[in-house]
């Protein structure tokens, strides 16, 4: 069976020749993304291995079921890039990764509140320069703050157990409350509450038609004053130009994202040489309290073995008949 991994990178190469490969299955990493253009690359392949930012739009999925591709092996958990209901006209049937790692996910969330916090990029920059001044470089103790959590699945209760380990007050927004995340104590609010209350805001929501902007101008206003967003979910979750007139005002007092709504075109691939089209990011990238991370939330050495041995599993049962981490429309 001719399996096809599309926007593959070194890493995935790595991990997936590391784990134990059933019977008859034979690898292509590819590192172009899947696209209408690069479509015919997986022609004869019963398999299409796809990351998040791969185009499984109707009209691709149209051209992989012509030639030959019979399942749709996703290596992520999220699945809002897949047309479902195409797929099930095809006749192909789609497989996810339901988790792999909370831990790097919401580590990495955590990662960014401290590296906030305490201006860690800027006084990095300085030492380097030889400047070794503390002005504006004054954080603040996490302890005793209300840190509201926005999704409480395995991330978000994960990041849940850690902020509530720094001695945090957690608030929690979610319509189906984790028992697990009530027991550390958290309370569930409404969404308006939560951002009213929180001094700290971490998403780890999925994308979905009412979850879409679930940030915007309207809901950054109700927010506290410098308070701190934090988006390691996905990047629809948030209106991304909102957040700039929210930092030049001061209402949203820090900003860190590892997942960006037109990622697609951007992440992932070296761009250094060449000029920044996007013209919404690069001015968030000027602001002295912003981080953006290209979506490395993922990347840990335990993260991408669960993927990969949960993807290879997911082949090889759906091969022997017993489909499992099916995704339906």
């Amino acid at each position: 069976m001719r399996v096809i991994l599309f926007s593959s990178q070194t890493y995935d190469r790595d991990s997936f020749l590391a784990e134990p490969r059933p019977p008859g299955i034979e690898l292509q990493f590819q590192p172009a993304r899947l696209n209408l253009d690069t479509v015919a690359l997986a022609e004869h392949h019963e398999v299409v291995c796809a990351f998040i930012n791969d185009d499984l739009s109707a009209p691709v999925l149209e051209q992989l079921a012509k030639g030959g591709t019979r399942l749709i092996a996703l290596r992520s958990a999220g699945y809002n890039h897949v047309d479902l209901r195409a797929a099930q006209r095809l006749g192909l049937s789609v497989v996810r990764v339901p988790a792999y790692s909370p831990h790097a996910v919401a580590e990495h969330a955590v990662a960014l509140i401290l590296a906030l916090n305490r201006r860690l990029h800027r006084a990095y920059n300085r030492t380097r320069d030889g400047d070794f001044s503390l002005h504006g470089l004054t954080g603040f103790d996490l302890v005793g703050k209300t840190v509201g959590v926005v999704g409480t699945g395995q991330i978000g209760a994960t990041f849940a157990r850690i902020m509530a380990g720094f001695g945090c007050r957690l608030l929690a927004h979610d319509p189906f409350p984790n028992p697990e995340v009530q027991a550390m104590g958290a309370r569930y609010v409404s969404l308006p509450e939560l951002l009213a209350e929180a001094q700290v805001i971490s998403l780890h929501c999925p994308l979905t038609v009412d979850s879409r902007h679930l940030i915007n101008a309207g809901t950054l206003a109700h927010m506290q004053p410098g308070a701190m967003l934090i988006n390691t979910g996905r990047g629809g979750l948030v209106y991304t130009p909102a957040l700039v007139e929210a930092l030049k005002t001061g209402q949203l007092g820090y900003l860190g994202l590892d997942v960006y709504e037109e990622e697609a075109q951007l992440f992932f691939e070296d761009r250094s040489d060449l000029p920044l089209q996007d013209d919404v990011l690069a001015r968030l990238l000027t602001f002295p309290n912003v981080i953006i991370t290209a979506h490395q939330a993922f990347l840990t050495r335990e993260a991408l073995a669960a993927i990969a041995g949960t993807t290879l599993a997911n082949i090889a049962a759906w091969a022997d008949g017993r489909a499992q981490n099916l995704v339906e429309g």
